[in-house]
């Protein structure tokens, strides 16, 4: 996976992308990753605001994008979330972060928490 024109895609992104939303545009075709506490996150977000078929469908053309976790990025998470206290981070967000981490991805996400971090991709 080459880091500069592959991404992992928080739930924030995904939300953003499917508003098209103009500032996520650029990542429309680039190789993309998320995970699947990501997708069950946008499903649950979607059928509340728009109804499950919707979200049925929205997921289902994403499910080419997902990687499948690892032991390794659940440690990860656990340890990123406990150096982190403070910012309150949720799971998903750690999971997510650490698996793009991991994976040499560059993490794609609006939420200001992560401004500061390496290979992070800031879009608001």
């Amino acid at each position: 996976m080459e880091k500069i024109n592959s991404y992992f895609l928080d739930t924030y992104a995904l939300i953003e992308i499917t508003k098209e939303n103009k500032d996520y545009e650029k990542f429309k075709g680039s190789n993309n990753f998320t995970g699947l506490m990501n997708l069950f996150e946008l499903h649950y977000i979607i059928s509340r605001d728009f109804g499950p078929d919707k979200a049925d469908k929205i997921i289902e053309s994403l499910k080419k994008l997902l990687v499948s976790m690892k032991i390794e990025d659940i440690k990860d998470a656990s340890r990123f979330r406990v150096k982190n206290v403070k910012k309150k981070f949720s799971y998903i967000d750690c999971l997510s972060y650490c698996a793009a981490m991991n994976r040499e991805l560059k993490f794609v996400t609006g939420d200001k928490q992560f401004n500061d971090f390496e290979d992070v991709e800031f879009v608001k």
